[in-house]
């Protein structure tokens, strides 16, 4: 028991910490309209309330003055509890439209809010999160449902806000008959209660469970329907293997779905024949004290409208305990989301960093393996890049090369060792700060669905655009000639996600990448696989600028174009997260190693070809 009621403590402090954790997200989102709100929905609750109390003296005014005679006397007080009735029917309704349009403005408000907090923590989190299923399970949780659970939140909140204060007033009327009818109104409900919380929660588990299921799903389903992947579906013939895949998964989830909701639906039904026979013995007891002359025609039809309405609301109340408890589990996926934190931080005392390189780079003894794997990415691993110098790195698939550049931008922190720039290990920077000393072309560039001018200038948000700056890095890049070709030029939106866009080719986005990479002037400057969508004509033309632009400066080029790293100050192989060679181009064919074995392999291309 002692182990019972720690779960049951520790659930409700969670669901607590939750509720206080979920009215902060809401005032932030909507402030003052979330008041404005609230309160409509307290006048809205007050509002049967006093239509049932009225029903009273209506029906004994009617019953009077049909067994009277039609007289003004008899008719006066009639209209005016009609009038009364219909002045509070007329008004809650014009309520109900103001609430539902300030609930509309405000879900759109609060899904916005959480909308951001999910970008800004999913920016946040170390490159160390994307790469474990457990997280890609929770953002998949957390953006799945965030359009559609603020509206349920406030709708579930309304609701109990609303029937909370409509099942006070109404018991308060039915208290007059005797308290078990207040007790008959609740046991009659309380089964369905139980059913609906105990449905939510397994529905909850079942998504939980199955997260990794769903994201197969879609997974398959963008497979099937995605611009990236139509060519090679259709060449191999892929399609029916795809659907096949996802009906079947489709299939089992369906399934068990399907089989879970029998089984609630069969639990349903008698929770509310439970109901049911509740509300028929009391409203047959009241019609028995009616023959019994114990009360008026009035008392039978308040009392009917009053037992009906109260057990319907507190159906409802219990509805939207139960729709908030779910709501709740879904709040806890999101505050559980939004608490993670990275690890990969500002030092409280940051040191300053330097505006230029004056010694380099250096990766000291570093070793360093990806989240999940046990193969060693680096080991041991030792490189010195001299500042003013462009140093090639070279190297089979998975040697480690882009490792490097995550390490030096600190997207990872190395497990043991230490990256320095000018002697400071970059854990004592602010990687911001860090950022702001280099400019990082990755080995996929990035197609931005915006302008030309928009993707190149997106690499230094914090200037404003140069339209002079931009022309530069487009010419610097060998984009210009491309880029004049376009049907608007630098105000042409590129790819074919949007209207009027227009698709570049591999090679043609990867020179509006290079672009951007040199639209940020740093001192540091690092590119991987740079060429590996160009010709050699190209390759040559674009290495001559590149030449140029870094000239004084401090580069690194990841590639597998020997062609390109010949003409490098520093050329160093790595083979399994090492350094196997060092030297330049002449000293590396005259040891005879791997990188001489490369060049033969590659065709000893003629040093004309590339300069």
């Amino acid at each position: 028991m002692v182990i019972s009621f720690g779960r049951l403590f520790s659930m409700i402090a969670r669901r607590l910490s939750a509720a206080r954790r979920t009215v902060g997200v809401l005032w932030d989102a909507s402030g003052l309209l979330m008041l404005a709100w609230a309160s409509l929905l307290a006048v809205q609750g007050v509002i049967p309330v006093a239509t049932v109390w009225l029903t009273k003296p209506l029906v004994d005014a009617l019953a009077a003055a049909i067994g009277g005679g039609v007289t003004r006397e008899a008719l006066q007080p009639l209209i005016g509890l009609a009038s009364a009735l219909g002045a509070l029917l007329l008004g809650g309704a014009v309520l109900g439209v103001a609430r539902q349009w300030l609930g509309w403005a405000q879900a759109e408000l609060v899904e916005d809010h959480i909308s951001d907090l999910i970008h800004a923590k999913a920016t946040e989190v170390d490159m160390a999160f994307y790469e474990t299923p457990e997280f890609l399970d929770r953002l998949y949780r957390v953006r799945s449902d965030s359009a559609s659970r603020p509206l349920a939140l406030l709708e579930g909140g309304g609701a109990l806000l609303q029937n909370s204060i409509t099942v006070v007033g109404i018991g308060a009327l039915l208290l007059s008959y005797g308290l078990w009818i207040a007790a008959a109104l609740v046991i009659g409900t309380l089964p369905a209660f139980f059913v609906v919380m105990r449905a939510n929660r397994e529905q909850h588990e079942f998504w939980q469970v199955r997260t990794t299921d769903r994201r197969r799903v879609r997974y398959f389903s963008d497979l099937l329907t995605g611009a990236p992947n139509a060519a090679e579906v259709r060449l191999y013939g892929l399609g029916a293997h795809f659907r096949a895949l996802y009906r079947e998964l489709r299939r089992s989830l369906r399934r068990d779905r399907l089989r879970m909701l029998r089984r609630h639906t069969a639990q349903r039904l008698v929770a509310e024949g439970a109901a049911v026979a509740s509300a028929g013995g009391t409203i047959g007891w009241m019609l028995w004290r009616a023959f019994q002359g114990l009360a008026t025609l009035g008392d039978v039809a308040l009392f009917f409208q009053a037992f009906r309405r109260a057990q319907g609301l507190v159906q409802g109340l219990f509805g939207s305990v139960n729709q908030l408890y779910s709501n709740a589990m879904f709040l806890e996926n999101l505050f559980e989301f939004l608490d993670m934190e990275p690890t990969v931080v500002a030092p409280a005392d940051p040191a300053t960093v330097p505006a230029t390189l004056s010694s380099g780079v250096q990766f000291k003894q570093v070793s360093f393996r990806y989240p999940g794997t046990e193969r060693a990415a680096l080991d041991r691993f030792d490189l010195t890049i001299p500042a003013g110098k462009m140093v090639a790195i070279v190297g089979a698939n998975g040697a480690g090369k882009s490792t490097l550049i995550k390490l030096l931008a600190r997207f990872y922190d190395p497990a043991s060792g230490s990256v320095e720039v000018d002697g400071v290990d970059l854990r004592r920077l602010d990687p911001a700060a860090l950022h702001g000393l280099m400019t990082v072309m990755m080995q996929q560039p990035v197609a931005y669905q915006a302008t030309a001018r928009e993707n190149i200038a997106m690499s230094d948000l914090r200037a404003t655009p140069s339209p002079a700056r931009i022309e530069a890095a487009s010419r610097d890049a060998g984009a210009e000639a491309l880029v004049q070709r376009l049907p608007q030029g630098y105000d042409t939106v590129l790819g074919k996600q949007f209207p009027g866009g227009t698709e570049l080719s591999g090679g043609e986005w990867q020179r509006i990448a290079m672009a951007r990479a040199y639209y940020r002037r740093t001192p540091l400057v690092i590119l991987d696989e740079p060429t590996s969508h160009m010709d050699s004509w190209a390759e040559s033309e674009w290495f001559t600028h590149f030449q140029e632009l870094v000239r004084g400066g401090t580069a690194v080029v990841v590639t597998h174009r020997l062609s390109i790293a010949r003409r490098a100050d520093i050329i160093h192989v790595m083979e399994a997260g090492r350094i196997v060679e060092s030297g330049t181009h002449e000293e590396l064919l005259a040891l005879g190693g791997r990188y001489a074995e490369s060049w033969a392999a590659q065709g000893a291309p003629d040093a004309s070809a590339v300069e």
